[in-house]
Parts: structure tokens; sequence; C-alpha cells
């Protein structure tokens, strides 16, 4: 491809989810000219997809709790979370996330992100989770805002296709539009990847899980292809800790439209009564609206299963031991879709504590007669397994035989789905140092590579809530900088 007509900037960055929109933000008002490359009509990734958290310490809203924190404690509490999975992690990165932690939340909130908090989740001896309000899409629609008055060149529908290389060090991407255009971007300072995990490639599944049925289960974010982790490969650059993944787990479909709670603007005034009705606004109160969104995208608890709901295809058959696998074996089921069916008695030990459907991280827990009423999409109940097939689609006849019953008997039941399993998120990013730089198969930089959020993960596990959000915005803003920086002072 000729590079005669190349437009160049100070940086590039492939990929517009929360790292990508935090490094080019970050470095266009330090003043760099900077273009933002993304394959979708729209910005957003899995950063908009996601609960929204961020986990941090000594923060302003945890001092104004008085909550007293330090990075040295939340550097120890994030490895409990690893378990037996704690010697692969990043120590270097983990200490570069909690050292920064508080300073890049600041950051976000100071670009207008509303966060409540902080909430608990042991095993953090510190309440550190932040949430957003009033949903996740908040953290995009600030940070375009400020991408773009920071003169930020945001090209969508543009995908990064190659990256160009001279005398050893990168300083463009080949990109394409979904018009087939094609051309060429050059980067005087780096190029920074942030174009998100490899949760719907199945290529990169296939090289990086253990078994080959892993990596058949579809991905949440479809666009999530494992381009910039493909990009870096090109260039020497290897993935850490692949193997691992937020995943396969079952989650119920989404709701046909969005909810209230998903279509609200994140306008401070409208945050601002948010976070007041949060504070003042007794349970009772806030508890169906905060439920509308809990109840939206969450999984069930094992312990559904445990106390003596079934798993069933739908056609009606059970298919599965609930107890081992069943994650793994719903996409080889028709339409790759299940239900969870329950009789009555086992209904409604599903009312109260303990026994919650699923849960909310740092928010609250979804019983039952939650679903009931704010997902009638995807609850049903009938008085005879011959109505609960009905109203499910499946074949009475394989339902009666799954429950143990007849079809016509008298009892009530109740199913909850469409259920489907999919990979959250995948844990593997390029190997990098603690400047974001990338590194080749020797451990030495790649000149003029640079990687944040997924792309950029480098071997740091991020388990628990809060992590994966906050990574992004601390990594992209550190990405900026170190470009900025080394191509300043000349360093490769």
């Amino acid at each position: 491809m000729s590079t005669e007509s190349a437009i160049t900037y100070d940086l590039v960055v492939v990929g517009g989810g929360g790292a990508g929109l935090a490094a080019a933000t970050q470095a266009a008002e330090m003043g760099a000219s900077v273009a933002l490359l993304e394959k979708n009509p729209e910005l957003g990734g899995t950063t908009s997809r996601s609960i929204g958290s961020f986990s941090a310490n000594g923060t302003r809203l945890q001092r104004k709790a008085g909550v007293a924190d330090a990075p040295s404690e939340h550097f120890e509490d994030m490895a409990k979370f690893a378990g037996p999975l704690v010697e692969r992690d990043n120590l270097a990165l983990r200490r570069v996330y909690v050292d920064n932690s508080a300073d890049t939340l600041h950051w976000v909130q100071d670009h207008g992100v509303a966060l409540f908090g902080p909430m608990p989740e042991p095993p953090h001896r510190s309440p550190r989770m932040h949430n957003v309000l009033p949903n996740s899409s908040a953290y995009i629609y600030w940070f375009e805002r400020a991408a773009r008055k920071a003169g930020v060149r945001i090209l969508t529908n543009t995908a990064a296709r190659h990256l160009v290389v001279e005398e050893g060090r990168v300083v463009g991407v080949e990109t394409e539009t979904t018009s087939g255009a094609r051309r060429v971007i050059r980067a005087r300072r780096g190029v920074v990847l942030a174009a998100g995990d490899f949760s719907s490639s199945v290529e990169i599944k296939t090289s990086q899980f253990a078994t080959a049925r892993a990596a058949r289960v579809e991905g949440i974010n479809p666009t999530s292809t494992g381009d910039g982790l493909r990009l870096g490969m090109e260039v020497g650059g290897r993935i850490l800790n692949g193997d691992l993944a937020v995943g396969p787990e079952m989650r119920f479909v989404a709701p046909p439209r969005k909810l209230l709670l998903q279509k609200l603007p994140p306008w401070r005034i409208l945050t601002t009564i948010m976070l007041l009705a949060l504070r003042w606004l007794p349970d009772a109160i806030q508890r169906p609206f905060i439920m509308s969104f809990a109840t939206s995208y969450l999984a069930p608890s094992p312990n559904v299963f445990k106390q003596g709901a079934i798993l069933v295809n739908a056609e009606g058959e059970r298919f599965t031991d609930e107890s081992a696998n069943p994650e793994l074996e719903l996409p080889d089921q028709p339409g790759g879709e299940g239900y969870l069916v329950m009789d009555e008695a086992t209904a409604t030990q599903f009312k109260k504590w303990p026994n919650f459907i699923s849960t909310a991280p740092g928010v609250a827990y979804a019983y039952i007669d939650d679903y009931r009423r704010n997902r009638r999409d995807i609850f049903h109940s009938a008085r005879t397994v011959a109505d609960l097939a009905a109203k499910i689609g499946a074949d009475p006849r394989k339902l009666a035989l799954s429950l143990g019953q007849s079809a016509g008997g008298e009892q009530n039941f109740v199913a909850l789905g469409p259920l489907k399993s999919w990979i959250v998120l995948t844990e593997g990013g390029l190997a990098i140092d603690t400047d974001m730089r990338v590194l080749d198969k020797q451990d030495d930089p790649v000149p003029g590579l640079f990687a944040a959020g997924s792309n950029g993960q480098g071997g740091l596990l991020l388990e628990g809530h809060g992590n994966h959000v906050g990574w992004a915005f601390i990594s992209g803003r550190i990405a900026a900088k170190r470009a900025l920086w080394s191509a300043t002072k000349g360093e490769e």
C-alpha cells in the first residue's frame, strides 16, 4: 500500500472503548495531535456493555465515607481474588494499578462521569468499588465529548488492518473503512493498541484455550475479535494468560428493548438527582428501580440448581448434570439456548435471603419476584407441565420426562429463560512493561508500540468487579503519556 497520501498525527489509537478514549483524551490534552480508529459505527467497546464499576483506593469518595485505605492494602487484597492463579499474576502491573487508581478515578470524575460508593466487595478489606451512574455508557459519553473538545480526530467505521513498520519501528496503521477505502495513518510518536479482547475470535480462542469446546462459546460482545492482539503479534508481540477468561458462563438473554435505566442520558442534573436519591431515599423506594437493571444481564446462582431447579434445552430435555459444567454443554443444544425450570415449592425458596436467583455486585440481590416483575419476557409460570411447555416452545412429553411429572398433572411450575452461554471477556493481553510498551519474545520493547486495556493486560490478573474498567482508564492514560514522553526523549 502506498503511503504517499498518508495523514500524520503524533499518536494513533486503535479502539474506541474506555482504554482507547482514555489514551486519546490524555494525549490530546497534553497538546498532541491524535487520531482514534474504531471499526464499529459508534464508540463504546466492551466498556459500554459492562456493569461499569471502578475499584480504587484512597479516593475522595472513600474519604467522604470515612474509609481509610492505601495502595499497599489494595495490592495485598487483589491477590486474594486470584486463588491458585496468584503465581501467574504480573506484580509490577498490579502495583501500577493500585498506585494510579485514585488519581485516575478522580480524572474520570473530573471529566463528568458520576460515581457513587464506595461499595464493599469481600475479600477486599475496605469498600473500594465505585459504581457509575446512570449506566456504563456514561464513560463513553463524557470521554467522547472530552476527546473531541481536545481535538482528537475520531474515525469510526475504520478498521486497523496492519501496522506500518519502518527501520524496526512502528510508524503507523494501515486502515480500511466499511466502504472498502484503504489508506495509511502515520504516527510520529507511537501507536496505542486498545481494541478489546478476543472473546469473539474463534481462531485466537482455539490457539489459547485448553479445550475446543470452550473456544466455540460465543463472546458476549460480538465485535471483540482480538484485532489489537493480532496486530501486536504480527510485529513480534505475544499473549500472556491467554487461557484465562471470564466464562463460559450462563446468563439470561438481554431484554428485547433497553430498559429505562439503560436509556437514561448521563447528564449532570440527572446523575445529581440519582446520587441524592441513593443517599437519602429508603431502600423500599430505591429497590424496584435498581432491580430493573439488576435483572437485565445477570447469571443464575449455582445455588438455584442445588436447591432443586433443573436446566432443560429449548425442546424441554434435561441434557446435563447441573453440578458439572452445563455452561459448556449448553452451546451444543438446539439454538444454543436453555431454560431454568423449577416447581412452585422450589421457586418459593427464592423469595428472600439467602436464596437469591442472581446478584448485581455491590448493588442488590435479585429474587424470584424481581424477575416476575422486571423480566416478564423471560419469566414463565404455568399450572401444568403442558402449559409451561407451550409457553417456552418445548415438547410437553420431553419436559414432563425431565421433571418426572405427567404432562397434565396440576402442579405450578416456573421457567426462567432463555439462557445462553457466553465468554464475557478474555484475560489474555500482550506482554508489556510498566510503561505500556509492547514486548517481543525476548522481552525487548517493540519501538513505537504501546498497548492498553485488554490489549495491554500483560499477565495482570483482574479478578473481582471493577478492575477491568479501572485498568482500561489507568493503562490508557499511562500509554499516552509514555508514548509522548518516549518520543520526545528519543527512546525506543
